[in-house]
């Protein structure tokens, strides 16, 4: 694996919106607060053209995207990426990308979840490029700043990290994805994460303790399958790649049925997927809806609940906030035990 050159005070972060832009006014005030505190930290800051725009759910054209991703990557003296936001049309820009002039560019690092996981999926599986799944720059307005994010910056700057789960973490506010988004909430631009459910790891084979190691791939489901079949699946031929490491599987849904995370599993392990893998860790669902029943434990253990590996859910990672910070394509060490977890880096 390619690790970037690490990232020290002084050096240029760069925001690019690859999927969606930041135009609603409390979220740009957001933006400016991390913004803000970031330079107040030592770095330099800068924003590409389409970061405040938004039109359907995409800053820009497909092109126009990737062009200025791009301009990110060949800019000398921007050091970590952080995306702007989710969204859903990343995949679109993929086609655009150069891959055979990213691979004779330096390497690096970038930052971001849910619909940025179709960029560094890409990067891991492909490219073979390390990127960080974590949190996108507005979470950077809070004050003061959670340690997650602290630690996002430490692994980028070339720390080893030992992150250990948190005590609580947000609540979902609806079974309904429209509803949640039309509820009041206090958008305060510094305010912090909402906390108030108790985090609890599950090892779902129902192991006192769980430890496992290996290099991390994955990130959101709703992403993850769109590569299935398509001339950027290179997931296999990874995984051969990279099998004496061993590999853990880290998987997070934002908005599926129980019985799609099944089916989704289910055509995983009959693909070959989850050969030569040491484990699989999933992050608290966000907006899932239970059919027949089926809570996320359940459908989980529908589809592989018997491939002989270990598999955690409730982890703190992906959507459900606050989460850990993980390495793509890196070597991490992952321990479950008593409803509590840990998560440290090993090694490149």
């Amino acid at each position: 694996m390619n690790y970037p050159e690490s990232l020290k005070k002084g050096d240029t972060i760069g925001i690019c919106a690859p999927s969606g832009g930041i135009t609603k006014i409390d979220k740009i005030k957001k933006l400016e607060e991390a913004i803000k505190q970031l330079e107040e930290m030592g770095y330099n800051v800068i924003e590409t053209e389409s970061v405040r725009k938004e039109e359907k759910g995409r800053s820009n054209t497909a092109k126009k995207r990737a062009e200025e991703f791009m301009q990110l990557l060949k800019n000398d003296s921007v050091k970590l990426i952080i995306f702007a936001t989710g969204g859903d049309y990343l995949m679109e820009m993929l086609d655009y990308l150069n891959i055979d002039e990213i691979k004779k560019l330096k390497p690096k690092w970038m930052q971001g979840f849910s619909d940025i996981t179709t960029l560094e999926f890409l990067f891991t599986t492909v490219l073979e490029i390390t990127s960080i799944y974590c949190d996108t720059i507005k979470s950077y307005a809070m004050k003061p700043l959670y340690r997650n994010l602290l630690d996002a910056l430490k692994i980028a700057s070339g720390k080893k990290v030992i992150q250990k789960s948190f005590e609580k973490c947000e609540k979902v506010l609806s079974n309904n994805i429209e509803e949640a988004f039309n509820m009041e909430k206090n958008n305060e631009p510094n305010k912090g994460y909402e906390l108030v459910e108790k985090v609890e790891w599950k090892n779902l084979n129902n192991e006192n303790k769980v430890e496992i190691q290996g290099r991390m791939i994955g990130g959101c489901l709703d992403c993850v399958k769109i590569f299935f079949g398509t001339k950027y699946d290179k997931i296999n031929q990874y995984i051969e790649k990279y099998k004496n490491d061993g590999i853990i599987w880290y998987l997070e849904c934002f908005e599926m049925s129980s019985p799609e995370v099944t089916r989704i599993l289910w055509q995983m392990k009959n693909a070959g997927y989850f050969n030569n893998v040491n484990g699989i860790i999933f992050g608290r669902p966000l907006f899932l809806r239970e059919d027949y029943g089926i809570d996320f434990l359940e459908a989980v253990q529908q589809a592989i609940g018997n491939i002989n590996i270990p598999i955690i859910c409730g982890a703190d990672i992906g959507h459900v906030a606050p989460q850990m910070a993980i390495i793509n394509g890196g070597i991490m060490k992952i321990t479950s035990e008593n409803g509590k977890g840990i998560i440290q880096t090993i090694k490149k």
